[in-house]
């Protein structure tokens, strides 16, 4: 049995990737930090590994015996504030978690990186053919993204990139299923005025295993999804669960306002704002993503996004996470 090593375990795209893994026939031992974690893991048959990614040389003895390393764990926060230790996680982790696998013999390395490697200051239609911009973004998640992803293709480890675009599916937690808990709710406060490319979990893990069995090394692929703006976005979420939802979006230039205030605020309070300048930039970008190269060499596939949602949609259904308290209209 062929064993593999995977960070991010616990989160909503490395759960799925440690499915993938297990039901390819793989032994998977899974990067973790806590107890909830380690049952979560376990509950899937893979073995948890304490271990963390600052520790090169408990890294290096994590991974020998190893045959490849999926690295799906990533600090994704917006906010400016925890830049220095998103840095640690995306640029210094990652360089360690390299070295480790070179060290330890490890003859593959699976990196997600992320659509925003390209910064959200690219307006054209994103393939892999075109200059990415994230190392000089002021955004930080973009920037460190850039950079680890840098830190991948120099390596001596053979290796292959992911970008995954907006990742929606069942499973979410924290990401889009935020936005959806607060239309159910009818708390969101305005809509985004940007397009976004919602990809489908489930292929994304698909995708990266499938990657790997066929050896397509030193290849980048974006992995995106059905585009829709925001508004459309939520006004099917609110449809999907009778709520009612803002009719416009708000305009761009009142969003980064509103942004910036609260990021001013949260330097007093020391609390992180629900909206920073950082995520207004973000979100008032229209994406647009060519996943044609993924479609043609890994057979991925783009779930309509009716079907994608009504999958999320009931997946937080059936977690209590959306359904309850509001009377739908």
């Amino acid at each position: 049995m062929t064993t593999v090593f995977l960070t991010g375990a616990s989160g909503f795209l490395g759960g799925h990737l440690l499915r993938e893994l297990r039901e390819a026939g793989c032994e998977v031992h899974a990067m973790s930090r806590r107890a909830e974690s380690d049952a979560a893991i376990a509950a899937y048959g893979a073995l948890p590994v304490r271990v963390e990614l600052d520790d090169r040389a408990a890294l290096t003895s994590a991974l020998r015996g190893c045959a490849a390393v999926f690295h799906a764990a990533a600090d994704t926060s917006l906010w400016r504030q925890q830049a220095t230790a998103q840095s640690a996680t995306n640029i210094q982790g990652t360089e360690n978690l390299l070295h480790a696998a070179e060290s330890a013999g490890v003859k593959a390395f699976l990196h997600t990186s992320s659509v925003s490697a390209w910064s959200h200051r690219v307006h054209v239609a994103i393939d892999e053919s075109v200059p990415q911009r994230g190392g000089d973004s002021w955004v930080n998640y973009e920037r460190s993204k850039f950079l680890g992803e840098q830190a991948v293709r120099r390596a001596g480890v053979p290796w292959i990139v992911f970008n995954p675009s907006h990742i929606l599916g069942p499973g979410d937690r924290h990401n889009w299923a935020r936005l959806i808990m607060m239309v159910d709710r009818e708390t969101l406060p305005g809509i985004p005025p940007g397009v976004g490319a919602f990809a489908d979990v489930r292929e994304i893990a698909r995708a990266q295993v499938r990657a790997w069995q066929q050896s397509h090394f030193g290849q980048s692929y974006l992995l995106g999804g059905e585009h829709a703006s925001f508004v459309d976005f939520v006004h099917r979420i609110g449809a999907a669960l009778g709520r009612r939802t803002p009719r416009r979006a708000t305009p761009a230039w009142a969003l980064m306002a509103f942004g910036r205030l609260s990021d001013a605020w949260s330097r007093v309070s020391g609390r992180e704002p629900q909206i920073t300048p950082e995520a207004a930039a973000l979100t008032s970008h229209h994406l647009q993503v060519d996943s044609s190269k993924a479609r043609r060499e890994l057979d991925y596939r783009e779930t309509p996004l009716d079907s994608l949602l009504a999958d999320t949609l009931a997946w937080m259904q059936r977690q209590g996470m959306v359904g309850r308290g509001t009377t739908p209209h």
